[in-house]
């Protein structure tokens, strides 16, 4: 017969048909004896597919009775996964981002200790970039067998990776890309009726501002989760909307935001009013940002002198009517015949006055018998026909 070569990891299902505690003693020995740390990983995640077999690949809950918690088959399950867990090597990219949360979903559903949980969630943060919405679909369930989500663990395995990232100081592509994660994974959870705001928004606020480039995925969880809570009030959905910046939208969903009755009216203001600014400031191109071409300069210099003119014929047009008014009011205060004088009226007359006064004095300047002289050789040719010599008394009687 020939020869037939084995499955390089032919052992790890060898292995499957022992207790957990001398699974346990077996890989605590492997350990010893320098085994690869691959090697390890997959005897591990054969082991836990097949002893828990219903939990790994299904999640639904049926067949367990949760009127009953402590029954002695979920007991054995929670220790087994607790022991699995504590067996997992400290090397990180062994294990599947897939396999890792399979195991998470277990440890909730199975209500483990803390620990353990807090083990696979930070072992899930650390290759968080390659998670996917599906992997943070976490089931949580009560005891009446109602199907809920796990937010919580959702919330710190996220906060552990912004964390780490934070150290880092840069914007890295994994954190923009599980920016994105993060936008779908609202959207997709944005339906849940117990989904309240400020847990909605306690999970979009992890992720910094500047790991947004688009926020068009976040503006359609915002979208969702106010179409799922129709009764909330004015004050609720400006909170729902403070985490989305209207600045980084793009132009559809900008013209989105601005039909969308859904939103609150200052959200459509500054949809509207960052449109308007960025059509004046220049084209917006693929990826988003804004590219200034010579038409658009041109354009912004004709709408720059238009807007002075308009400024220029607005005030000639305000000094146009104060004068039309000042006009009206003086032909009215000289038509009237009021006995009382106003104020107003005894300025003008004595405006008046004081111009005629003027007049005559400047007119009586000119007067050649202003000082007594009868010298008549600077008298105009025109005033040769009038006498001009002095008139004679005449006496008036009375009687």
């Amino acid at each position: 017969m020939f020869p037939c070569r084995s499955p390089p990891n032919w052992w790890t299902g060898e292995l499957c048909i022992l207790n957990i505690d001398f699974f346990s003693d077996v890989v605590a020995s492997m350990k010893q004896r320098g085994i690869k740390p691959s090697s390890l990983a997959s005897a591990i995640i054969t082991y836990t597919e097949r002893s828990l077999r219903d939990l790994v690949r299904d999640h639904s809950g049926r067949g367990v009775k949760f009127s009953d918690p402590e029954n002695h088959e979920r007991t054995q399950q929670r220790g087994l996964v607790e022991s699995i867990v504590s067996l997992l090597p400290s090397e990180k990219g062994l294990f599947p981002i897939n396999f890792l949360c399979s195991l998470l979903r277990c440890a909730v559903f199975l209500n483990t200790s803390l620990a353990c949980k807090n083990e696979v969630e930070k072992r899930i943060s650390a290759v968080l970039e390659h998670v996917t919405v599906d992997d943070l679909l976490i089931p949580s369930f009560t005891y009446d067998g109602e199907r809920l989500l796990d937010l919580d663990s959702v919330r710190r395995i996220i906060s552990g990776f912004v964390g780490k990232e934070k150290i880092k100081g840069l914007c890295s592509v994994s954190l923009q890309r599980v920016a994105k994660t993060v936008d779908s994974y609202l959207a997709e959870i944005a339906t849940c009726l117990d989904l309240t705001v400020s847990k909605f928004n306690a999970i979009a606020n992890l992720v910094p501002k500047s790991a947004r480039k688009s926020e068009d995925d976040l503006y359609r969880a915002v979208d969702i989760f106010l179409k799922a809570h129709p009764s909330l009030g004015e004050m609720e959905k400006e909170k729902v909307c403070s985490s989305m910046d209207p600045l980084k939208l793009s132009c559809d969903a900008r013209l989105h935001a601005s039909q969308n009755k859904r939103l609150p009216v200052n959200i459509v203001l500054h949809a509207l009013y960052y449109d308007q600014l960025k059509l004046r400031s220049g084209v917006e191109g693929k990826e988003g940002e804004v590219v200034i071409v010579p038409e658009v300069l041109a354009t912004r210099g004709q709408v720059k002198a238009d807007t002075t003119l308009a400024k220029e014929n607005e005030a000639l047009r305000s000094e146009l009517m104060k004068m039309k008014m000042y006009v009206s009011d003086l032909q009215k205060d000289g038509g009237g015949a009021s006995s009382s004088k106003s104020p107003l009226l005894v300025s003008n007359k004595n405006s008046k006055h004081t111009f005629f006064s003027s007049v005559s004095k400047k007119l009586g300047k000119l007067n050649p018998f202003r000082h007594g002289s009868k010298d008549t050789s600077n008298i105009n040719e025109d005033l040769a026909g009038v006498d001009i010599t002095k008139p004679r008394r005449r006496r008036f009687s009375i009687s």
